[in-house]
């Protein structure tokens, strides 16, 4: 399984890095949705995956079970696929339709939460499923983007990119969910590039940060839960934006970069542009942007016009009741 993997790890990085057009900062984009299944996930399930194999923790009969409605699901399906292994992710309401879709198709079968936990998230509920899972399934394998620290490991690859293309980087922005790139890359990165600074992304009712938890909507970035990897990351700031703020980034971005990428993409260009915006330096500063993934499963939801009213509309609804 590990030579077969292996192959597969070729198609995985050396993703494209952009010139962005802006005013206040020399800002680049590194396009991660150009890996192998179309997001940077597919470095943190490619890690995952290849770790449990090595350590005898995975072989050709074990199951493998995720809690992942994004991204995370389709890379570890996608290499499920290629080992010919059984792979259950578990889901929520919050999945975009094509992903679910697509899932429904390559795992081995699909575990769909509906009762929101007590944050108002389905996080909570996902982990409590997969671990009911594990423990009825014999020979069964997690794939726990929160806790295995193999998830930040497989992004110091990404570093490397990212130290041979510039002499110097200012700034990184990269939106937070499960952590392993903020954790992987900040680790990685400071050590050869100490004065970066990192900024993390998150959404507004996310508790990553400590804030209060709210109803979310949009998948790709925030928690219900603080994840236990993001304990060895070293962030510099914290950016929160909000769900129609996350709506405009995206918008924002296919307009003025010809960019189509998904929500964590258009949370971290909000929130970069106006931080610049906001903030005084001397000279252009340096600044990477990390998109992780495109815009096709969220044609439904974010760039759906009629959804991201319906989406206003709630949000006020529920600022009213406060």
């Amino acid at each position: 399984m590990l030579k077969t993997l292996e192959k597969l790890s070729r198609f995985i990085g050396n993703t494209p890095l952009i010139n962005l057009s802006n005013d206040h900062s020399d800002m680049y984009a590194k396009l991660e949705y150009n890996n192998f299944s179309g997001s940077s996930k597919d470095r943190a399930g490619y890690s995952i995956i290849y770790n449990g194999i090595k350590a005898g923790l995975i072989n050709e009969e074990t199951t493998i079970i995720a809690s992942s409605s994004g991204n995370l699901a389709i890379a570890v399906a996608s290499i499920c696929k290629l080992l010919h292994l059984k792979f259950i992710p578990v889901i929520d309401p919050n999945i975009n339709k094509a992903y679910e879709t697509l899932l429904n198709i390559m795992a081995y079968r699909v575990a769909k939460v509906t009762e929101r936990d007590k944050t108002g998230g389905y996080l909570l509920t996902r982990i409590d499923t997969v671990n009911r899972l594990h423990a009825s399934i014999p020979n069964s394998f997690i794939a726990d983007q929160y806790g295995d620290p193999n998830n930040y490991k497989g992004y110091f690859g990404l570093t490397d990119e990212l130290v041979s293309s510039f002499d110097k980087i200012d700034y990184v922005f990269l939106a937070v969910s499960s952590s392993g790139a903020i954790t992987g890359i900040s680790n990685s990165l400071k050590e050869k590039m100490p004065e970066t600074k990192i900024i993390g992304v998150d959404v507004e009712g996310s508790v990553i940060f400590n804030a209060r938890p709210v109803k979310r909507y949009i998948s790709g970035l925030g928690a219900s839960q603080v994840p236990p990897i993001i304990k060895n990351a070293i962030i510099d700031d914290v950016i929160i934006v909000s769900q129609t703020d996350i709506i405009k980034g995206c918008f924002e971005l296919l307009n003025e970069q010809v960019i189509f990428a998904g929500a964590s993409s258009g949370a971290v260009y909000f929130a970069a542009k106006n931080y610049f915006k906001e903030n005084t330096h001397i000279g252009k500063p340096t600044s990477v942007l990390m998109f992780p993934d495109k815009g096709f499963t969220y044609l439904d939801t974010i760039y759906d016009k009629e959804w991201g009213e319906q989406l206003a509309e709630k949000l006020q609804e529920s600022t009213l009741v406060k």
